[in-house]
C-alpha cells in the first residue's frame, strides 16, 4: 500500500536526512554506542541542516511549518539505519511544543537563536526518584526571594533523557504546596541553565537500551533561577505537562511503527545470505510466514500512525486516539522485533547486528510516556467505562 500523507517536500526531506545520516552518523555510530553518548558538537550539524527550526516561528529564525510529519520522517530514517541522534528528540519532541505554547516573546528571543542553532540543547525534567509516574507527589520545590528575583531551587530528578547533554532543562518544581482538594496544585514550569551554580548533573544512567540516549540524575541545591526563566503562568504547571501528553505518545507509536518496519528488513535481508542445511534460511516455510505474518502487522501500525499524524497536524487529535495509537504501535512492535530476532537464531542476540540494539531499544516504548496499562485506562475512561 502507497502511503499517501506525504508530499514531495517530505520526500526530499526523507532523502537529505537519509544522505546525512548515512555520511554523518553511520560511520561513528560504534563510537557513539560504546560512549553511550552523542557528542554535544553534533548537534550543530543538525542545526545547519535546519532540523531544529522546522516548527519554530519564521520571526524566531525557523521554517514556520507547524507540521508533526517532518519529525515523523526523521524518526523513520533512524529506525530504518538502525541508529539515533541520542536525547535529542526531547529537544524538539517535547521541549519546542512547552516554548512555543508558553513562552513570551522575549523568552522566545532570547532562547530560540541557540535552540535552532543547536548550540543551546534542551531537555524536560519531571519524574523524581521517589515519585516514578506520580508527578503530583514530587518534592522538589522552587521558593521565591524576598525581593521577589528569583526562585530558589532545590530537589532531585531521574531518568531525565539528555539531561548530560542539556544546556537548559525545563524543570518541574513546588512553588506553593499541594492542598487536600487538588494534589495537582502549586507546580511550575521553570526553564534553569545548567551553567548556574548548585545544578549538579549525576550519573548519566546505564540503560538495558537506547544506548546513545544520555539519561541522567540531576540535583539542584539553592539554584537561583530567574524569574524571567519561568515558563507558563506560576502555579499552573500541572495542567501544561498534560495538554503535551498527546504528541508525546503519537511521537512514540511512530517511533515504535518505524522500529516494526525496520526489523523486517534486518530480518529479510539476515535470512536472504543466511544459509541452514545448504539452504538460505528466507526459503523455509516457516520464514516466509513469520515475516508475512509481520508485515500484515505493521501494515497496520502504519495506518493507525498515518491517521495519527494527520489528526495531529489538523489539531483534531484527542488524548485517547494518541493513546490508542501508543498502544497498538508499541504492542505490535513488541511482537515483530522478537519474531524478526528469532529468525536471526544466536545472532539476534549479539549487539553488533542492528536486530539485537532494536530489541533491546524497543522495549521501553511500553513504558515511557505512559505504561500500556495507563494507555488502557484513558481508552477505557473514553469509552465511557
Amino acid at each position: 500500500m502507497r502511503r499517501t500523507i506525504y508530499t514531495e517536500d517530505h520526500q526530499s526531506f526523507r532523502e537529505t536526512i537519509r544522505s546525512f545520516i548515512e555520511k554523518e552518523v553511520t560511520p561513528v555510530y560504534d563510537e557513539w554506542y560504546e560512549a553511550g553518548i552523542v557528542p554535544h558538537d553534533f548537534y550543530l550539524k543538525l542545526g545547519e541542516l535546519g532540523v531544529w527550526g522546522i516548527q519554530v516561528p519564521e520571526e524566531y529564525g525557523g521554517a514556520g511549518i507547524a507540521s508533526f510529519k517532518y519529525s515523523a520522517v526523521m524518526t523513520e530514517e533512524l529506525s530504518r539505519a538502525g541508529v539515533s541522534f541520542g536525547g535529542s528528540s526531547v529537544h524538539v519532541g517535547l521541549c519546542l511544543p512547552y516554548l512555543l505554547n508558553l513562552g513570551t516573546k522575549e523568552q522566545m528571543e532570547r532562547w530560540m537563536p541557540g535552540f535552532v542553532a543547536g548550540s543551546e540543547m534542551w531537555a524536560i525534567a519531571m519524574t523524581e526518584p521517589g515519585t516514578g509516574s506520580d508527578l503530583a507527589g514530587m518534592t522538589t520545590n522552587a521558593k521565591l526571594t524576598e525581593d521577589g528575583k528569583h526562585y530558589v531551587l532545590n530537589g532531585a530528578k531521574t531518568f531525565i533523557t539528555g539531561g548530560v547533554n542539556a544546556d537548559r532543562v525545563i524543570v518541574c518544581a513546588r512553588t506553593a504546596p499541594a492542598t487536600p482538594e487538588d494534589r495537582r496544585a502549586g507546580i511550575t514550569l521553570l526553564a534553569v541553565d545548567t551553567s548556574l551554580p548548585g545544578y549538579e548533573v549525576g550519573r548519566k544512567l546505564d540503560k538495558l537500551g537506547l544506548k546513545v540516549s544520555d539519561t541522567a540524575e540531576l540535583s539542584f541545591t539553592d539554584v537561583q533561577v530567574p524569574v524571567e526563566d519561568v515558563l507558563g503562568e506560576v502555579g499552573k504547571g500541572f495542567s501544561y505537562l498534560g495538554q503535551n501528553l498527546p504528541v508525546e505518545r503519537l511521537g512514540i507509536a511512530v517511533g515504535a511503527y518505524a522500529q516494526a518496519a525496520a526489523a523486517i528488513e534486518f530480518a529479510k535481508k539476515y535470512v536472504a545470505e543466511r544459509k541452514v542445511f545448504g539452504t538460505a534460511v528466507a526459503s523455509f516455510q516457516n520464514t516466509k510466514f513469520e515475516l508475512a505474518a509481520c508485515k500484515a502487522e505493521v501494515d497496520a501500525a502504519e495506518a493507525v500512525v498515518d491517521r495519527a499524524i494527520e489528526a495531529e497536524d489538523a489539531g483534531t487529535l484527542t488524548a485517547a486516539e494518541a493513546a490508542s495509537a501508543k498502544l497498538f504501535c508499541t504492542e505490535v512492535a513488541h511482537r515483530v522485533v522478537d519474531r524478526c530476532l528469532q529468525l536471526h537464531g544466536g545472532y539476534g542476540y549479539m549487539n553488533e547486528y542492528p536486530i539485537a540494539r532494536l530489541y533491546a531499544d524497543n522495549r521501553v516504548n511500553r513504558i515511557y510516556g505512559g505504561t500500556s496499562e495507563v494507555m488502557k485506562l484513558i481508552i477505557a475512561k473514553d469509552m465511557g467505562l
